[in-house]
């Protein structure tokens, strides 16, 4: 019993240690992709957006930079579910808010739930998708003025900043690769569970 737990202890220890364990380069190439998706993005569309529609809009990219430079295996991260989730729920609350403009109460979460339901239906479900809805139907009139424009710029064009800064600034260092796919997550997965193996067996946590 007591050695039972001396071993449960050990292996508490060590999940507390991987899960705060801090990857300096990680973090570096984080800020680095998230700084200048942002900048670049905030730069262009300042030239057609006011400063207050700018901070809408980089609301709902930020959510954005979180997953695709700080959480790049996620499969919300992806290229199709950032694209495509941003895009087609940009659509959606367009389109909703041509149909029922002045009845905020019933646009704004009828453009969030249906943008959800669409991007499940077309496997991009990105989370940030649903304030990208959002803006659509309770940003200032000169957002909603730019009617389905509102799709292709700022939306789609702040999808692309993201993206090619993503593709740069994800593939620098080999511990990094932007997208992923299943052959290789299979491979960072067997990795991952290699490295596991050998620091547990030098802790003396498996034979």
């Amino acid at each position: 019993m007591k050695k039972q737990i001396k071993r449960s202890a050990r292996i508490t220890r060590y999940v507390v240690y991987k899960e705060t364990l801090i990857d300096i380069k990680e973090h570096f190439w984080s800020f680095i992709g998230a700084f200048i998706g942002i900048g670049l993005m905030a730069f262009f569309h300042s030239e057609s957006l006011s400063r207050y529609e700018n901070l809408f809009l980089i609301g709902s990219f930020g959510a954005s930079s979180v997953l695709v430079y700080g959480s790049i295996q996620s499969p919300f991260a992806q290229p199709r579910n950032l694209i495509g989730g941003h895009v087609i729920s940009a659509i959606i609350g367009v389109t909703v808010f041509q149909i029922l403009p002045d009845i905020i109460w019933v646009t704004a979460p009828l453009a969030v739930a249906l943008s959800i339901v669409f991007m499940q239906i077309t496997k991009t479900l990105h989370p940030p998708g649903g304030a990208t809805a959002l803006i659509a139907v309770i940003g200032s009139e000169k957002v909603k003025d730019l009617g389905y424009m509102y799709v292709i710029s700022p939306v789609l064009t702040g999808c692309l900043i993201l993206l090619v800064v993503a593709l740069v600034f994800n593939n620098i260092t080999s511990s990094r690769q932007y997208p992923t796919n299943k052959k290789y997550t299979r491979i960072f997965k067997l990795k991952k569970k290699i490295l596991n193996n050998k620091v547990l067996k030098k802790a003396g946590l498996t034979s």
